[in-house]
Protein backbone atom coordinates (compact mmCIF):
# COMPACT_ATOMS: atom_id res chain seq x y z
CA UNK A 1 0.00 0.00 0.00
CA UNK A 2 1.29 3.45 -0.80
CA UNK A 3 1.87 5.89 1.99
CA UNK A 4 -1.22 7.92 2.87
CA UNK A 5 -0.69 11.56 3.81
CA UNK A 6 -3.04 12.40 6.66
CA UNK A 7 -3.72 15.84 8.09
CA UNK A 8 -2.71 16.33 11.74
CA UNK A 9 -6.41 16.28 12.66
CA UNK A 10 -6.98 12.99 10.82
CA UNK A 11 -3.89 11.46 12.49
CA UNK A 12 -5.07 12.55 15.94
CA UNK A 13 -8.55 11.13 15.40
CA UNK A 14 -7.29 7.89 13.84
CA UNK A 15 -4.76 7.38 16.64
CA UNK A 16 -7.49 7.94 19.24
CA UNK A 17 -9.67 5.37 17.45
CA UNK A 18 -6.84 2.81 17.40
CA UNK A 19 -6.05 3.38 21.09
CA UNK A 20 -9.70 3.23 22.19
CA UNK A 21 -10.34 0.18 19.99
CA UNK A 22 -7.38 -1.60 21.60
CA UNK A 23 -8.58 -0.71 25.12
CA UNK A 24 -12.24 -1.61 24.51
CA UNK A 25 -11.58 -4.53 22.16
CA UNK A 26 -14.61 -3.50 20.12
CA UNK A 27 -16.28 -0.78 18.07
CA UNK A 28 -15.76 2.76 19.33
CA UNK A 29 -18.53 5.35 19.40
CA UNK A 30 -17.88 8.71 17.74
CA UNK A 31 -18.75 10.46 21.01
CA UNK A 32 -15.92 8.59 22.79
CA UNK A 33 -13.45 9.67 20.12
CA UNK A 34 -14.74 13.27 20.33
CA UNK A 35 -14.22 13.27 24.10
CA UNK A 36 -10.73 11.78 23.76
CA UNK A 37 -9.53 14.39 21.25
CA UNK A 38 -11.61 17.28 22.67
CA UNK A 39 -13.58 17.90 19.47
CA UNK A 40 -17.22 18.18 18.49
CA UNK A 41 -18.94 14.83 17.68
CA UNK A 42 -20.11 16.33 14.35
CA UNK A 43 -16.48 17.02 13.41
CA UNK A 44 -15.62 13.42 14.24
CA UNK A 45 -18.46 12.10 12.03
CA UNK A 46 -17.23 14.24 9.12
CA UNK A 47 -13.62 13.10 9.58
CA UNK A 48 -14.75 9.46 9.83
CA UNK A 49 -16.36 9.77 6.40
CA UNK A 50 -13.06 10.89 4.89
CA UNK A 51 -11.18 8.15 6.78
CA UNK A 52 -13.70 5.58 5.48
CA UNK A 53 -13.08 6.83 1.93
CA UNK A 54 -9.36 6.23 2.52
CA UNK A 55 -10.21 2.69 3.72
CA UNK A 56 -8.74 3.38 7.17
CA UNK A 57 -12.00 3.03 9.13
CA UNK A 58 -15.02 0.74 9.01
CA UNK A 59 -18.45 1.62 10.34
CA UNK A 60 -20.10 -0.94 12.60
CA UNK A 61 -23.92 -0.66 12.58
CA UNK A 62 -26.25 -1.36 15.48
CA UNK A 63 -26.60 -0.44 19.15
CA UNK A 64 -23.10 -1.74 19.95
CA UNK A 65 -21.78 -0.13 16.79
CA UNK A 66 -19.35 2.64 16.11
CA UNK A 67 -16.07 2.62 14.25
CA UNK A 68 -13.14 0.27 14.03
CA UNK A 69 -9.76 0.75 12.39
CA UNK A 70 -8.80 -1.33 9.36
CA UNK A 71 -5.37 -2.91 9.02
CA UNK A 72 -4.56 0.03 6.69
CA UNK A 73 -5.06 2.37 9.66
CA UNK A 74 -2.24 0.67 11.57
CA UNK A 75 -0.01 0.92 8.49
CA UNK A 76 -0.85 4.61 7.98
CA UNK A 77 0.04 5.37 11.61
CA UNK A 78 3.11 3.10 11.50
CA UNK A 79 1.71 1.12 14.43
CA UNK A 80 1.92 -2.63 14.73
CA UNK A 81 -1.43 -4.39 14.91
CA UNK A 82 -1.02 -6.97 17.64
CA UNK A 83 -3.53 -9.51 18.89
CA UNK A 84 -2.09 -9.07 22.35
CA UNK A 85 0.60 -6.50 22.98
CA UNK A 86 3.16 -7.13 25.69
CA UNK A 87 2.26 -5.10 28.74
CA UNK A 88 4.91 -2.52 29.57
CA UNK A 89 3.60 -0.47 32.48
CA UNK A 90 3.62 3.33 32.58
CA UNK A 91 3.68 5.18 35.89
CA UNK A 92 2.65 8.84 35.91
CA UNK A 93 3.62 10.77 39.04
CA UNK A 94 3.90 7.49 40.95
CA UNK A 95 0.51 6.07 39.87
CA UNK A 96 0.16 3.33 37.27
CA UNK A 97 -1.66 4.57 34.16
CA UNK A 98 -3.93 1.61 33.37
CA UNK A 99 -4.87 3.02 29.95
CA UNK A 100 -1.30 3.42 28.66
CA UNK A 101 1.11 0.83 27.33
CA UNK A 102 4.57 1.43 25.89
CA UNK A 103 4.79 0.74 22.18
CA UNK A 104 8.41 1.81 21.69
CA UNK A 105 11.30 3.39 23.57
CA UNK A 106 13.86 5.36 21.56
CA UNK A 107 16.97 6.68 23.25
CA UNK A 108 18.36 9.94 21.91
CA UNK A 109 21.56 11.82 22.75
CA UNK A 110 23.05 8.84 24.61
CA UNK A 111 26.51 10.09 23.70
CA UNK A 112 25.91 13.05 26.02
CA UNK A 113 24.79 11.71 29.42
CA UNK A 114 23.70 15.11 30.76
CA UNK A 115 21.30 15.56 27.84
CA UNK A 116 20.09 11.98 27.47
CA UNK A 117 16.49 11.83 26.33
CA UNK A 118 14.03 9.02 25.67
CA UNK A 119 11.09 9.13 23.32
CA UNK A 120 8.34 6.98 24.76
CA UNK A 121 5.75 6.02 22.12
CA UNK A 122 2.54 5.08 23.90
CA UNK A 123 -0.63 3.23 23.11
CA UNK A 124 -3.00 5.48 24.99
CA UNK A 125 -3.29 9.23 25.17
CA UNK A 126 -0.50 11.55 26.36
CA UNK A 127 -3.06 14.32 26.92
CA UNK A 128 -2.86 14.14 30.75
CA UNK A 129 0.96 14.26 30.85
CA UNK A 130 2.57 17.68 31.36
CA UNK A 131 6.08 19.10 31.36
CA UNK A 132 7.84 18.30 34.63
CA UNK A 133 5.70 15.24 35.45
CA UNK A 134 7.55 12.18 36.74
CA UNK A 135 7.26 9.12 34.47
CA UNK A 136 8.55 5.58 34.87
CA UNK A 137 8.19 2.96 32.14
CA UNK A 138 8.99 -0.70 32.41
CA UNK A 139 10.16 -3.23 33.02
CA UNK A 140 10.17 -4.30 29.38
CA UNK A 141 9.48 -8.01 28.74
CA UNK A 142 12.88 -9.23 27.51
CA UNK A 143 15.58 -6.90 28.79
CA UNK A 144 13.68 -5.82 31.94
CA UNK A 145 14.64 -2.22 31.12
CA UNK A 146 13.21 0.47 33.40
CA UNK A 147 13.44 4.15 32.42
CA UNK A 148 12.68 6.94 34.89
CA UNK A 149 12.55 10.58 33.98
CA UNK A 150 10.65 13.83 33.78
CA UNK A 151 8.50 14.95 30.87
CA UNK A 152 10.46 17.43 28.78
CA UNK A 153 7.93 17.62 25.94
CA UNK A 154 5.25 15.65 24.14
CA UNK A 155 3.71 15.09 20.75
CA UNK A 156 -0.06 14.69 21.18
CA UNK A 157 -0.58 13.67 17.56
CA UNK A 158 2.01 10.87 17.71
CA UNK A 159 1.34 9.92 21.36
CA UNK A 160 5.01 10.47 22.20
CA UNK A 161 6.46 11.59 25.53
CA UNK A 162 9.95 13.06 25.54
CA UNK A 163 11.65 12.30 28.85
CA UNK A 164 14.76 13.76 30.35
CA UNK A 165 16.21 10.55 31.76
CA UNK A 166 16.94 10.58 35.48
CA UNK A 167 17.68 6.86 35.79
CA UNK A 168 17.82 3.84 33.53
CA UNK A 169 18.31 0.29 34.72
CA UNK A 170 18.42 -3.20 33.25
CA UNK A 171 19.69 -6.36 34.89
CA UNK A 172 23.35 -7.12 34.21
CA UNK A 173 22.84 -10.90 34.30
CA UNK A 174 21.70 -12.71 31.14
CA UNK A 175 17.95 -12.73 30.63
CA UNK A 176 15.93 -15.80 29.68
CA UNK A 177 14.71 -15.63 26.09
Amino acid sequence: MSSIELTPSQKTILRALVDLYTQQDGAVKGEDIAEEVDRNPGTIRNQMQSLKALQLVEGVPGPKGGYKPTSNAYTALDVQELDSAAEVPVYHNGEEDEDANVQEISLTSVHHPDLCRAEIHLRGSVRDFHEGDAVTVGPTPLSKLVVEGTVDGKDDTGNVLILKIDRMEAPAEPTEH
